[in-house]
């Protein structure tokens, strides 16, 4: 389906900021998003499988080893704790999971680790099965799709003409193989970005028309949320107004995707989260994020039943627009689904499940780290009160 309006209107409509005009522009995507997924939602939830000591230089993540930030640190996780969050990620009423490593890359030990794991998920849960993984191949993605995952993240942050600001390690040209490699695979595509690393209106116009054009099923937004000692540390969150605009004239480009607002939305949007959602959300990622904190599950729903949206699990978990999560991809049968929400442990002890939600303050270890190598782009890290590394190789502050 075509983008519902043109390069020149959506920069039109990026200028405006009176909140009036803001609301008008909102309920045009709303009724954009209703004419092509009535009241289905598709709500997600993530767990950091392998965090910290990326080697990559992305400007806006504290993982990167070029990162003054503090490292949030743990090796690859056994397949069964893969699966202990996802149960929990689906009594929370989560619909989808997502395996998230960091780096371009996984060894092929780790790699089997993920299989692992989406075969276990596929096998004891009713949720649909993601994976971020980094970079791969083929072959790779063929290998994700036996085990049971069906769509696979890979973003391509901002829009191409300022991606040389984004990552100098990461080409752009990379990040669109792998997306090629996936869909030559059979796998559906999760691509999207982050607003608010310093692009102009314009790049934000053109970086929707560059994802129209990749036309992936599903586009994460996510919102800067700086970590001081990253390139974009000393940035401010973005204006909630200018936020809530921002999803209404993507939804409008890319009007059969299926959009989930994730990563800075506590921090950016806060009291205007529900307004977000009106401008065009099918979800969004519940819970906690890969390094900090969000909103709890009941807070993630209510976004939605708010506004008459069906959170339900459907009889196969992905009545259209989303597809059978089962449907020839594994042997067996498909489990019952946790019928009642639970949002407390309590509620969990009592159902005989064990449930432990996903908390990036207490399941990660955060690492100070010591000699930081010099970023490859030249750019020195940034903190919120303006202070710079004194010099490179050196911890902040010396």
């Amino acid at each position: 389906m075509p983008p519902l309006i043109t390069r020149e209107e959506a920069r039109r409509l990026g200028e405006i900021e009176d909140h009036d005009e803001i609301e008008s522009l909102v309920e045009r995507a709303w009724r954009a998003r209703q004419e092509q997924f009535g009241d289905a939602t598709d709500l997600c939830s993530l767990v950091n499988a392998k965090s910290g000591g990326c080697a990559q230089d992305c400007g806006f993540c504290a993982q990167s080893r070029f990162a003054e930030a503090e490292t949030p640190l743990h090796a690859m996780m056994e397949p069964e704790q893969i699966l202990e969050h996802a149960k929990a990620a689906e009594a929370a009423g989560a619909h989808r999971f997502c395996m998230v490593t960091q780096g371009q890359g996984l060894s092929k030990r780790d790699f089997e680790k993920i299989l692992e794991g989406a075969r276990l998920v596929a096998e004891q849960t009713n949720l649909k099965r993601c994976a971020s993984v980094g970079h791969m191949s083929v072959p790779r993605a063929k290998a994700l799709k036996d085990a049971g995952i069906q769509r696979v993240h890979h973003n391509v942050e901002t829009a191409e003409s300022y991606y040389p600001e984004v990552s100098s390690t990461v080409r752009y040209e990379g990040r669109l193989r792998t997306i090629k490699a996936v869909e030559e695979a059979g796998l559906e595509t999760c691509v999207g970005g982050i607003l608010n690393l310093g692009e102009s209106r314009e790049q934000r116009v053109e970086m929707a028309f560059e994802l129209a054009a990749i036309n992936p099923t599903s586009v994460p937004i996510n919102l800067l949320n700086p970590r001081p000692g990253t390139k974009f540390g000393d940035r401010d969150a973005m204006d909630p107004w200018e936020a809530v605009k921002w999803i209404a004239i993507f939804r409008l480009i890319l009007p059969e995707a299926l959009f989930r607002l994730c990563g800075g939305r506590v921090e950016n949007i806060a009291e205007l989260q529900a307004l977000a959602v009106k401008a065009g959300l099918n979800g969004v990622m519940m819970g906690n994020f890969l390094t900090t904190l969000g909103a709890t599950p009941d807070e993630d729903r209510k976004l939605f039943t708010d506004l008459g949206l069906n959170i339900a699990r459907q009889a196969d978990n992905g009545a259209n627009p989303r597809p059978d999560n089962r449907s020839g991809w594994l042997d067996g049968k498909t489990p019952t689904a946790v019928e009642e929400f639970l949002d407390t442990k309590e509620d969990a002890v009592a159902a005989g499940i064990e449930v432990t939600l996903w908390d990036p303050a207490e399941q990660l270890r955060f690492a100070k780290k010591g000699a930081i190598p010099p970023r490859p782009d030249g750019a020195p890290n940034r903190w919120p009160d303006g202070q710079e590394l004194a010099a490179p190789g050196l911890p902040h502050g010396v």
